[in-house]
């Protein structure tokens, strides 16, 4: 079984070593990790594991938590086999097919951001219409979802959603006054504030090749 673990953990030499030892005595083998987030002497890594046989999560959450300072903040199954898409990939993605920067990365930001699926929405009036969906990715928008101000989809955000879709995590940035890409993940981890940085980076990325 596959698994994506969130933690923080002292941002100091030595300290992914020592994490990479005790998921690896628990039974875990890590097959990659990637930097989320650096602040405040502190780091947030993902990383992507697969169990041994008979190896429950909680074993390997127990063996990190003993580790001085290393916070779990979340774990979950994770596709066996999926691709880890970086920034730069996504990039030279979008260079590649220039036409399509933007659909390219809605569709690379799944991977990218290890997120459940990726949206390009429109304006329409008042309103919001689907201009195109990652895999995964509901095929309409509800009726009475109206376009948010522009200065806080310029810097990004986070949406709250009804109580039908509290399960959902999302958010989102503008590629331009009239389109917006919105990523979501369903139950967590959080959206982070430097994931949404690296969106706003992406989106301006390809509004800028695709014109």
């Amino acid at each position: 079984m596959s698994y994506l673990l969130r933690v923080a953990l002292p941002d100091v030499p030595g300290s992914l070593g020592r994490l990479a030892s005790a998921i690896g005595s628990a039974g875990g083998n890590i097959d990659a990790i990637e930097i989320v987030e650096r602040t405040d002497g502190r780091a947030v890594d993902d990383v992507f594991l697969a169990a041994e046989p008979g190896v429950m999560p909680d074993s390997i959450i127990s063996a990190c938590t003993q580790l001085d300072g290393v916070d779990v903040l979340w774990i979950s199954r994770y596709g066996a086999g999926s691709n880890l898409t970086r920034d730069l990939e996504v990039v030279e993605a979008m260079t590649s097919q220039p036409d399509s920067a933007r659909d390219v990365l809605v569709d690379l930001a799944p991977a990218t951001f290890v997120v459940d699926w990726a949206v390009r929405l429109r304006r329409d009036g008042d309103g919001v219409a689907l201009a195109h969906g990652s895999p995964a990715a509901p095929s309409e928008v509800p009726d009475d979802l109206r376009w948010p101000d522009a200065a806080s989809m310029e810097r990004g955000r986070r949406f709250e959603l009804p109580e039908r879709l509290s399960d959902l995590l999302v958010a989102g940035c503008s590629f331009d006054a009239d389109e917006m890409v919105v990523v979501a993940r369903r139950g967590g981890p959080p959206i982070l504030d430097s994931e949404i940085a690296r969106l706003r980076h992406l989106a301006a990325l390809a509004q800028s090749i695709d014109r």
